[in-house]
C-alpha cells in the first residue's frame, strides 16, 4: 500500500499516523473538526501527510482506518469507502456512546454494526484492544525476539491479508480470530483488552510489554460472554 487514509486523528489515529509514516506510508488525516486543526500535527509527521476531510482522507487511502467515537460511526462517509478495506478501531461504550440494543444484548458487535453501514466495504476489526501509548513503543522489526501480535477478525479473508501486511509493516504480527461476529472476544473487559500489553491493571499506568502470538491467543480464548 502507498496511503493510509485516517478518519479520526485522535490517540490512536495519531499514533498510526505515526507509525505508518515511520514505516514509509504516505498518511492523510482527518477529524470531525476540520483539516485547519490538524495543522501541527501534520507538520510533526512532515512531507509525507497531509489534512483532508473525512471524504478526502476516504478517498485516498489504500487502506483507510476508521477511528471515531462509536455513536459518531454512521457519520463514517460510504461512497468514498466502496470496495475499500476499512479497519476498525471502535469500542463500546455505553457511558459515552449512549445505549445500542444491539450491542447490549449480545447479539451484533460494534464492527458488525460499522459493516452493516458501509456495506460495500470491507471490515476488518483491528488495534481496539491496546492502549495507544503501549501501540506507539512495542513496535519492532520482523524477525524481532520480542515483536508484538495483535488479533485481527473480519468476515474477508483477502482483506485481512491486506491488513495484517500493513499491520506487519507497521510492527506488528498478527493472529486471526475469526469473523466480525468474533470481535467481541477484544472487546472492553475481555482478558485481551490492554492486559496483555501493560504489566498490571490499570494497564495504562505501565510501560508497554511485548505480547507475542501465543499469549495474545491464548487471551483471546479465554474470553467469555
Amino acid at each position: 500500500m502507498t496511503t493510509l487514509g485516517l478518519i479520526g486523528s485522535g490517540n490512536i489515529g495519531g499514533t498510526l499516523a505515526r507509525l505508518a509514516v515511520a514505516a514509509g506510508i504516505d498518511v492523510v488525516l482527518s477529524n470531525s473538526r476540520g483539516p485547519e486543526t490538524l495543522a501541527e500535527l501534520v507538520t510533526e509527521l512532515g512531507e509525507k501527510a497531509r489534512a483532508g476531510t473525512p471524504a478526502e482522507a476516504a478517498a485516498a487511502g489504500d487502506i483507510v482506518v476508521v477511528t471515531v467515537p462509536l455513536k459518531a460511526y454512521r457519520d463514517v462517509p460510504a461512497d468514498p469507502l466502496v470496495g475499500k478495506v476499512v479497519i476498525d478501531t471502535n469500542n463500546y461504550y455505553p457511558d459515552r456512546d449512549g445505549e445500542f440494543p444491539d450491542l447490549a444484548a449480545g447479539v451484533a458487535t460494534s464492527s458488525e454494526l460499522l459493516q452493516r453501514h458501509l456495506p460495500r466495504s470491507r471490515v476488518v476489526k483491528a488495534f481496539n484492544n491496546i492502549y495507544f501509548e503501549h501501540l506507539a513503543t512495542l513496535a519492532r522489526p520482523a524477525g524481532a525476539a520480542d515483536r508484538t501480535a495483535l488479533p485481527i477478525s473480519g468476515d474477508d479473508a483477502i482483506a485481512k491479508i491486506a491488513v495484517a501486511e500493513f499491520i506487519s509493516a507497521l510492527g506488528y504480527d498478527t493472529i486471526d480470530i475469526g469473523t466480525l461476529a468474533d470481535s467481541w472476544r477484544t472487546q472492553p473487559d475481555t482478558p485481551v483488552y490492554g492486559i496483555p500489553y501493560g504489566a498490571a491493571q490499570p494497564f495504562w499506568e505501565h510501560e508497554g510489554a511485548p505480547a507475542d502470538a501465543a499469549k495474545v491467543r491464548k487471551a483471546v480464548e479465554a474470553a467469555e460472554r
